[in-house]
């Protein structure tokens, strides 16, 4: 059997509040006004079903089985939210570092699509994320996981520039043509960087199909996915298996017997012989490069298409986006280091997927994850947001008149306090 290379995902964004004109005379004294008061109590029960239960499952399968591996990637935001208000969770990741046979790779700390907008934006925002995975838990990053595996060359030739040997992508078809996911394979020109491959398949016969009963391989029994991997023997070095941590509990429920699952995972995987787990890296430095994969145009891990139309797809989440990165160099400009990170903290791109205007079932995995009524509601009130970050980043510039007697209106606040820039 090749070996299985098992990587979580973990990341909760900070969701805006239903937000209207109305608020930006509180919003501009206190930015942080704009982030939902539904973002703890998510928390909480994300805490509660998925990651302190499954941290605790990983621990005492490293502990039973010696030669139990597996790799992470959580996103900044997820652990600024954890530590302020679920800090046990981030002790039991620690100790899942700490056992030497986890590896956590580094990604965007805003889980951002600053790939696609701003070079800078985006090497400032890894550097974050490297940063705190060193502070966090004591490791130095050698493998890179894009936004939603956001990926194509220009982007390994970037991540290869900062000093990655691995990187992970879709194993997208229309890419791959007649080759298996199941291989180390390299970008074009990029001999040091290896490329590993999701194959969506199986990953996804965890993620999605796990608890459908109308799907034909359902019930899914380790000793029945066990039998699927090693089906492979022969035929592949490895079986990159990439989902969201929060399928453990949260997209999958504890009653589907997803932890069940995942117990009984190793014990069958090691009952075929030659059976092993591998960290992303250690896969990476096991197997030579069996191919060149060009992959010029962008794809990812979401929806049908696996490319960024969840994110980009629509007239609302172009604008929304562009406005949100014209905004970065004044940003930048005006050195208030609250209003860069809130810019950040608008750069998530879960902001710009619940402006998805999809249908059938790439729509419904959307609605599920959105915390608005609609697309146009998540768009509006992204652009009022906006907003309040323009008039609180003008707010020391020259006056005009009618801009200032505009924003009394809107806010309350006095003329006088407002202030002008030509920029706008």
């Amino acid at each position: 059997m090749p070996a299985v290379v098992l990587y979580f995902h973990l990341h909760q964004p900070l969701r805006l509040k239903p937000f209207s004109l109305f608020d930006l005379s509180t919003t501009t004294a206190d930015l942080n006004e704009a982030f939902a008061p539904v973002n703890q109590p998510i928390l909480h029960k994300v805490a509660a079903k998925c990651y302190r239960p499954a941290n605790q499952m990983m621990l005492d399968l490293i502990r039973d089985f010696p030669d139990f591996k597996l790799s992470y990637s959580i996103s900044g935001t997820l652990v600024e939210q954890l530590s302020a208000y679920e800090p046990d969770i981030i002790f039991q990741l620690q100790q899942l570092a700490a056992s030497g046979r986890v590896e956590f790779l580094d990604e965007t700390y805003y889980h951002s699509l600053a790939s696609l907008f701003s070079p800078k934006e985006f090497f400032r925002q890894v550097s974050l994320h490297r940063q705190m995975i060193r502070e966090l838990f004591n490791q130095e990053p050698k493998a890179f996981r894009n936004t939603e595996l956001i990926y194509n060359n220009q982007l390994a030739e970037t991540v290869a520039q900062m000093g990655y040997q691995t990187i992970l992508a879709e194993g997208v078809e229309r890419y791959l043509w007649w080759r298996s996911p199941n291989f180390i394979y390299q970008p074009p020109g990029l001999p040091q960087l290896k490329l590993l491959l999701k194959n969506y398949r199986l990953s996804d016969d965890i993620a999605f199909r796990f608890s459908n009963r109308d799907w034909s391989g359902f019930p899914v029994t380790a000793d029945k996915y066990a039998h699927w991997l090693s089906a492979l023997n022969g035929s592949a070095q490895v079986v990159n298996l990439f989902m969201d941590y929060e399928t453990l509990g949260e997209h999958q429920w504890d009653d589907t017997g997803i932890f069940e699952f995942f117990r009984h995972l190793p014990a069958a995987v090691y009952r075929h012989p030659d059976n092993r787990f591998l960290t992303v890296s250690e896969a990476s430095e096991a197997f030579p490069i069996m191919d060149t994969v060009d992959i010029p145009e962008i794809t990812s891990w979401a929806d049908l298409e696996r490319d960024v139309t969840a994110w980009l797809g629509n007239p609302l989440q172009q604008q929304a986006s562009a406005a949100l990165y014209a905004l970065e160099s004044p940003v930048y400009q005006a050195g208030d280091q609250n209003l860069i990170k809130f810019w950040q903290q608008l750069t998530t791109s879960d902001h710009f997927y619940y402006m998805c205007t999809k249908w059938f079932a790439d729509g419904d995995v959307h609605k599920y994850f959105s915390p608005n009524n609609s697309p146009l509601d998540a768009y509006t009130y992204f652009m009022n947001v906006l907003h309040a970050l323009r008039l609180k980043l003008y707010a020391n510039q020259t006056t005009s008149p009618l801009e200032a007697n505009s924003y009394q209106l809107i806010t309350g606040i006095p003329a006088h306090d407002y202030r002008y820039s030509s920029a706008l």
